[in-house]
């Protein structure tokens, strides 16, 4: 009689199985921004087969594409040589795209004066003044707060930052950031002064920061009025000043929002992490990582003190360290670093730029990088191995994550 229940109850427990599958519609967006278009993959919790469509703005640069998870909402930020940058969004996941009314735009010169447009440009301060600006880039655009509803924010090259309150149909400036007395003198690198960074704290509304290249950290901790640098013990061997109170070339920086005074940054001069908000930084790879040079930076879903990296030989070697393409990863909060490789490509001299490493957010949570040659690599259990998800794309500007 025992015997039967307990196969009754098998039966029982593998039907449930079954049947919990069928009905789990739980859906994976990869969001993949490239130079000719943007792709969007789609899979079940599984993540073992993938449908892709694209490319959407074919031809257009797609610097970001992010899914706002409060009402299921795709915001692109798109860039054409010949017609400028400008925003869209679409609510049917990228089938239909709206442009935005108001694109962000500069309405009036920055109070503190004109910064270069590029390395080679040099302007006297003074004569920098007055002058007018254009967006080049819309580089980021974040989702904001639960308890925001409709806001969502910008960054933008030449270094500033934008707001939306209408779901992304119109943008305004923050203004103090726009006049900060030290913006007339942030200094454009390769890649251009682009506000590339944006985090929100959690449940504090009133604080956030932002990331500059070549500005370094900024954080207002009154909603935007005052921005004051946080740049502490952060190197910029370019600059006169090894340690300069602002113009360091911040890479990426992420936080996990279970500890939100606790940042982490990948750096022109190294990986860093701020157990204080910001105020000061912790050189987390010197002497334990093979490299000070990379882009991106990615924080663990789970786990606060996991943190991924993808290395570059070094500023002027920009390839694989060691011509094997590998994902650095932390435990520890940086304490130790482990090379991940197992299934990723040797003899490879890839780069993977600011925006193209994300993870998702499910229970084995799995990470995503691209890389400027057009590969996609996926991993669904930590890093420790990985395999090829796309290849042949147009060269990745970024990578974002969405549940459906």
């Amino acid at each position: 009689m025992a015997y039967g229940r307990g196969r009754y109850a098998l039966r029982t427990t593998q039907y449930a199985t079954k049947m919990k599958r069928k009905t789990d519609k739980t859906k994976v967006c990869i969001f993949v921004g490239t130079r000719k278009g943007g792709f969007i993959f789609t899979s079940d919790k599984a993540r073992k087969e993938w449908k892709v469509t694209g490319p959407h703005f074919k031809s257009w640069n797609v610097m970001h594409l992010n899914l706002d998870r409060r009402d299921g909402r795709l915001h692109a930020a798109v860039m054409h040589d010949a017609y400028g940058p400008t925003t869209h969004y679409s609510d049917d996941l990228g089938k239909t795209w709206v442009q935005a009314k108001e694109p962000p735009a500069f309405t009036r010169p920055s109070a503190s004066g004109k910064p270069p447009a590029n390395p080679f440009e040099v302007l006297d301060p003074e004569s920098a003044k007055g002058k007018e600006e254009k967006v080049i880039k819309v580089w980021n655009i974040t989702p904001g707060r639960e308890n925001e509803p409709n806001v969502l924010y910008a960054g933008i090259e030449p270094g500033a930052l934008f707001k939306s309150s209408d779901r992304g149909e119109t943008w305004t400036i923050n203004e103090s950031l726009f006049d900060h007395p030290h913006r007339g003198t942030w200094f454009p690198g390769a890649g251009g002064l682009g506000l590339h960074t944006i985090i929100l704290h959690p449940t504090n509304k009133d604080r956030m920061w932002v990331g500059i290249s070549t500005g370094g950290c900024y954080r207002t901790d009154d909603g935007g009025l005052i921005w004051n640098p946080r740049n502490k013990n952060v190197r910029a061997d370019f600059h006169p000043e090894k340690f300069p109170e602002y113009g360091q070339c911040l890479h990426k920086m992420d936080l996990h929002p279970s500890q939100p005074d606790v940042l982490y940054q990948q750096n022109h001069c190294g990986v860093y992490r701020s157990d204080d908000a910001g105020d000061n930084w912790i050189d987390i790879g010197d002497g334990k990582l093979p490299s000070r040079f990379g882009f991106p930076i990615a924080v663990h879903p789970h786990d606060p003190k996991t943190v991924y990296v993808a290395l570059e030989q070094s500023d002027e070697y920009r390839i694989s360290v060691d011509e094997k393409f590998s994902v650095w990863r932390s435990k520890n909060g940086g304490d130790s670093w482990k090379r991940l490789s197992k299934g990723l490509p040797d003899k490879a001299r890839l780069v993977v730029l600011r925006e193209a490493m994300a993870t998702d957010t499910l229970d084995d949570a799995g990470i995503y990088v691209g890389t400027s040659t057009g590969q996609l690599f996926a991993s669904r259990d930590d890093g420790d191995s990985w395999n090829l998800m796309a290849d042949f794309l147009p060269p990745i500007l970024s990578v974002e994550t969405g549940i459906r």
